[in-house]
């Protein structure tokens, strides 16, 4: 295949990736406002739709790690980057049916060292940039469960002693603000990601001669996961949502602040995490401050299994596609 093809098919795939992520991660904006009925559906997802939009439109800094730290300059290649996005498009839509609140990130980054593994052998993997990237990916879903424990027990000290019916009403109407920041940091760094794939085929392409994201790549991406985030993703809701622990308003505003302001401050370092990830642990902690015996622990079981399996399993699945792909056509590709 020519390879302005091969670039086309890349530049088509990672939009598909972003579009599958919107709303493969919808749940992540808007599933508590949506559980206490601080928002209905419907004004959720335009809500989160238009702010994952602006968010996209924020900055590069996330897609500059993702082009330049995984992988090694030289043995980046459209092949490559197909393979990776197959993988992780793969994964999302399998999780996304069983309503596997599953990391998006973690699914591109495990298909990008699959596929250049398979390519390249493991000296194409730029090792000591993944690993800093999965230090902060295990570092900031820490850091969720720590800042929605701590948002949580200050609310909880400041609103003690008030009437229920009243704080409820009270922070339903935060929740419209809480969602709105989510939603914006949620675009501040998972719509990067997809630009810095696009962006390392055209610099591997030759059509740019440095790192750096054209806007039509930004605007394209912006556009992808608002579309995304507008179809939906309700299995998803309904997981992060009450299967953990029943939410009421103030437990889902300390969620969605915690998390917006642990995603947003590692978009503005540059450095990708899994939106699903902070989500789940700040929901997680608030629960915890809440009580204990409050959280689902079988749930908040089956989702750490579920983070700890995406990046292999992801990595498998571009390596079996790199291996069909050479069975169909004779030779390695």
């Amino acid at each position: 295949m020519p390879g302005f093809l091969l670039l086309i098919l890349v530049v088509i795939l990672a939009l598909v990736f972003d579009y599958v992520n919107g709303f493969h991660d919808t749940a992540n904006a808007i599933a508590t406002s949506v559980t206490t009925r601080a928002l209905s559906p419907r004004r959720a997802i335009i809500l989160a739709a238009s702010l994952n939009f602006l968010g996209a439109l924020s900055g590069t800094a996330v897609a500059k790690t993702i082009g330049n730290s995984i992988i090694k300059p030289g043995m980046v290649d459209e092949k490559v980057l197909i393979l990776a996005l197959a993988g992780a498009i793969s994964w999302n839509l399998f999780t996304w049916y069983f309503g596997i609140p599953s990391s998006s990130s973690h699914a591109l980054i495990g298909g990008l060292i699959g596929a250049s593994v398979a390519m390249f052998g493991y000296h194409s993997v730029n090792w000591p940039g993944l690993g800093t990237i999965v230090f902060f990916l295990i570092a900031s879903t820490v850091m969720g469960l720590m800042v929605g424990a701590l948002v949580m027990t200050v609310l909880s000290r400041v609103f003690r002693g008030a009437s229920p019916n009243r704080m409820n009403r009270t922070f339903r109407r935060l929740q419209v603000l809480s969602a709105c920041m989510m939603s914006f940091s949620h675009g501040s760094n998972d719509a990067q990601k997809s630009m810095g794939i696009i962006t390392m085929a055209l610099l591997g392409a030759g059509h740019i001669s440095t790192f750096r994201v054209p806007f039509w790549v930004m605007l394209a991406c912006a556009t992808a996961m608002g579309l995304g985030t507008a179809a939906g993703g309700w299995r998803i809701i309904a997981t992060l949502g009450s299967k953990i622990f029943r939410i009421e308003p103030i437990n889902g505003f300390a969620a969605d602040f915690s998390s917006s302001v642990v995603i947003y401050t590692a978009s503005v370092m540059g450095y990708p995490v899994s939106t699903t990830h902070v989500v789940s642990s700040s929901i997680i902690g608030v629960g915890c401050a809440k009580q204990m015996t409050a959280v689902r622990w079988e749930t908040a079981r089956q989702l750490v299994t579920a983070w700890l399996i995406t990046i292999p399993s992801t990595a498998f699945i571009s390596l079996i596609f790199c291996k069909l792909l050479e069975l169909c056509i004779g030779s390695h590709i």
